[in-house]
């Protein structure tokens, strides 16, 4: 299967979400962020939904390497990098206010290595303010409203705008990320050191404390998300989306894929045919 030149690029939400195509009980906002917040925050989004009673949908998410606050009506998280599958099960109806930072951020954020926060979350008030988290639901009066829902980003962009500026060293995460997810040539890490002039070790370390991953996880999650896009066209040539991705082979990919979302590359394809 080789890409579809013409085609247009998912966005980075749409090509995170392992989404089931049959679903249609939601829908969701996206904003991008404030100029002045660009290397802070990546984008927001906001969904809402409502599911008959009695039934329920588990939301599952290849997330990227940075942090993410999201407030709802019934919690509000300050979200590490989930090294594996995230998994969210709605039920209702009910909304979210979320924001996805950049790799920089969750170090500025949290005044802390982002290492403490991997595969895990802590309460957003402890991060932000339990003030902005109140704002934010007080916003959110009228999910239906696109006003309520352009509000709720609003809130949350100004609670982030007191870890502004970036460091220097928080740039150089921001460029590193943006690189591996920006160009499928650079698979193994010994290219990226050469790229930014960093040892593999000093490479390690920075990654460590600013996503609390490894430099080899953030190629394959890379790799990961094409394949996501990839494979919503149907299952097609599969030997051939593992080669694109830069893997040894079919059988390889295979692995990685169902290891991390559960199924084959095959099975999620079928979703789409």
């Amino acid at each position: 299967m080789k890409p579809d030149k013409a085609r247009q690029r998912l966005d980075d939400v749409e090509r995170a979400h392992l989404i089931d195509p049959r679903e249609s009980f939601y829908a969701i906002d996206r904003f991008g962020a404030a100029p002045d917040l660009t290397d802070l925050v990546r984008r927001h989004w906001v969904p809402v939904w409502d599911l008959p009673e009695g039934e329920s949908s588990t939301q599952q998410v290849l997330q990227y390497p940075v942090c993410l606050i999201v407030i709802s009506d019934t919690y509000a998280r300050f979200y590490g990098v989930q090294s594996g599958l995230s998994r969210t099960t709605l039920t209702g109806a009910g909304w979210a206010s979320g924001v996805m930072l950049q790799p920089a951020a969750g170090r500025l954020v949290l005044g802390t290595d982002v290492s403490v926060v991997t595969d895990r979350f802590i309460e957003a008030s402890e991060v932000i303010g339990g003030s902005i988290v109140d704002a934010v639901r007080a916003a959110m009066h009228d999910p239906t409203d696109p006003r309520c829902r352009r509000a709720s980003a609003d809130l949350l962009e100004g609670a982030l705008r007191g870890s502004l500026p970036v460091d220097e060293e928080g740039l150089l995460v921001n460029a590193i990320v943006e690189a591996v997810e920006g160009e499928p040539g650079l698979t193994h890490v010994a290219q990226l050191c050469e790229r930014f002039g960093v040892s593999e070790r000093s490479l390690q370390r920075l990654l460590r404390r600013r996503l609390g991953l490894s430099p080899k996880w953030l190629i394959q999650r890379r790799r990961l998300h094409e394949a996501s896009e990839r494979l919503r066209a149907g299952p097609g040539d599969l030997a051939g989306v593992a080669h694109d991705l830069g893997y040894a082979d079919q059988a390889h990919f295979t692995r990685d894929f169902r290891r991390v979302t559960g199924m084959t590359p095959g099975s999620f394809a079928r979703r789409f045919s």
